[in-house]
Parts: C-alpha cells; sequence; structure tokens
C-alpha cells in the first residue's frame, strides 16, 4: 500500500474578497474529490483572499498509480481554472509499513 500527498499552491488574481476565494476554493475541491476519489483540504493561506493551498492525498495499491492520480488532479486544476496561477505543485509517494 502507498499512499500519495500533493501540495497544491496557487494564486487568485482576479479575485477580490475571501467569500469569492471559497467559492472557487469549494469548487476545486468538491470537482477533485468527485472526479479523482482523492481526500482534498485547504491547508494553508486560508486568511489571505489571492493564495491558496490545498493538500490532496490518496491511497493506492501502486506507487505508479497513486502519482498518476495525483499528476491528474493537477493537471485537471491547471487546464480547468485557466483564472488560476499555480505557483507550486509537489507531490510525493510514502510505502505504508
Amino acid at each position: 500500500m502507498n499512499i500519495g500527498v500533493c501540495k497544491l499552491e496557487f494564486r487568485l488574481p482576479e479575485n477580490h474578497s475571501l467569500k469569492g476565494k471559497r467559492q472557487v476554493v469549494k469548487s476545486i475541491i468538491t470537482r477533485l474529490q468527485n472526479n479523482y476519489n482523492v481526500s482534498v483540504a485547504e491547508v494553508d493561506n486560508q486568511d489571505l483572499w489571492q493564495r491558496a493551498t490545498l493538500g490532496i492525498a490518496c491511497v493506492s495499491n501502486h506507487r505508479r498509480h497513486a502519482d498518476e492520480i495525483l499528476s491528474s488532479a493537477v493537471k485537471f486544476v491547471a487546464q480547468n481554472y485557466p483564472d488560476l496561477e499555480l505557483l507550486n505543485s509537489e507531490i510525493e509517494i510514502f510505502p505504508a509499513l
């Protein structure tokens, strides 16, 4: 069993309020959960209205499969939310003991 985690940082340059940020972040979280069956949460920058950091996690039998799921999730966000400026994405896969 392998556990994959991804940290996804992005900027919302067109956003001007925390309410607007919450709408965008909630949309991203819901779509990622529905499309990729992953766990997603906003993990940092909750008080900044133009920055967001999401944590994404998945469990898989194979390391490669976990990496493919998380890579696809990052690509999905980049392609479906063109108004976002993707600042950083980090993927790590851990073998479970």
